[in-house]
């Protein structure tokens, strides 16, 4: 009896894990239980087929910057004013109108910025520059 009144009485060593799964069992049914009532509160309808439907993709500009410097919209050789008349036509059609911008690596940096100042200032909020992600390395480094 001695040497069991001393073991209780020493320090306890063990981490008790059973009340913490408890706990975790008990949540994950709430979270359980909960989540099937808040799905059935959506209204649930079926909506109707058609053969003739558009789809409601924002128009997309594709910019390209050449070494040469020439300037192409939509894979056609334009200039910076009759791109400028394009940008502001296209997002008078639809205001979502986004912009991705492709320039050759040797094209100064100062002439992506023009295009990407041109198309924001005729409204085009969301554009993207393309690059080539096989080519992850610093400019000039092996």
């Amino acid at each position: 009896m001695a040497g069991s009144s001393a073991r209780r009485r020493g320090i306890i060593t063990d981490i008790n894990v059973t009340p913490l799964v408890d706990i975790m069992l008990v949540l994950l049914i709430i979270f359980m239980l909960t989540a099937n009532l808040i799905a059935r509160q959506a209204i649930e309808i079926e909506l109707p087929k058609a053969s003739q439907s558009t789809s409601l993709n924002p128009t997309t500009l594709a910019v390209t910057l050449t070494r040469d410097g020439s300037i192409y919209l939509n894979g056609k050789p334009t200039t910076p004013q009759a791109l400028r008349d394009a940008v502001r036509d296209a997002v008078a059609k639809d205001p979502k109108t986004q912009a991705v911008i492709s320039g050759d690596k040797s094209v100064s940096h100062g002439r992506v910025v023009w295009v990407l100042d041109a198309v924001k200032s005729l409204g085009v909020s969301s554009f993207a520059i393309q690059i080539d992600p096989s080519a992850m390395t610093a400019p000039g480094g092996p």
